[in-house]
């Protein structure tokens, strides 16, 4: 069977707004431990975090008992520690992503069955996840070693530097939440998202 990981990255940004009355630390660490439940319950997926900087224990806090963690600056650095931990396949995703519906994961690591990666693009920009088979091609390395979830094109970075067509094929997109206006885009009648919910009572969502 095919070992399969999905990481989510914690990378603290002092300029991520928040909703107003909202701490911008406790919203990003509501964000990130809803993103993990998303991983965390998925079904023959190991879950995973991704620090950057290596030292945010309140971000190792929201996992649970034995998960990896993994401590890299880089995309195609943190391929290469998931695959050292004995991954064949994985999925990194934002941290702010918290109600992310797992089939869309699910899609991505299907796509692997005929291709070295897959990605879902973040409405407004950007990747909500990229998927990929471990060791990741030698394309795929160099261009995750300057190329982030956040680049507003980073799909194309990625077809770009693909040695043909359909080497980064494309899931449905989805949306992350980058701003207090994105919170429009929560649907409170989907489950999840639990603690950026309880977070948010009493907040209007648009």
């Amino acid at each position: 069977m095919t070992v399969r990981y999905a990481a989510v990255l914690s990378v603290p940004t002092s300029h991520r707004p928040s909703p107003p009355g909202i701490d911008a630390e406790d919203f990003r660490l509501a964000l990130l431990e809803d993103t993990y439940e998303v991983v965390a319950g998925l079904e023959l997926v190991k879950p995973a975090l991704v620090l950057s900087p290596p030292d945010q224990p309140d971000a190792e806090a929201v996992t649970w008992p034995g998960t990896l963690i993994v401590r890299e600056d880089t995309l195609s650095g943190a391929f290469a520690a998931l695959h050292t931990a004995g991954a064949e396949e994985a999925a990194l995703l934002p941290a702010d992503a918290p109600d992310l519906p797992p089939l869309l994961l699910g899609k991505l690591f299907r796509a692997l069955g005929s291709a070295p990666s897959a990605a879902c693009q973040s409405e407004g920009g950007g990747l909500v996840a990229l998927a990929a088979r471990l060791p990741l091609p030698d394309w795929l390395a160099t261009v995750l070693k300057d190329t982030d979830l956040d680049v507003p094109d980073a799909l194309a970075r990625l077809r770009a530097a693909a040695p043909g067509h359909g080497q980064v094929p494309q899931g449905p997109s989805w949306h992350r939440l980058r701003t207090p206006e994105d919170l429009r885009l929560l649907d409170p009648g989907l489950e999840g998202w639990e603690t950026t919910r309880a977070l948010l009572e009493g907040h209007p969502l648009s």
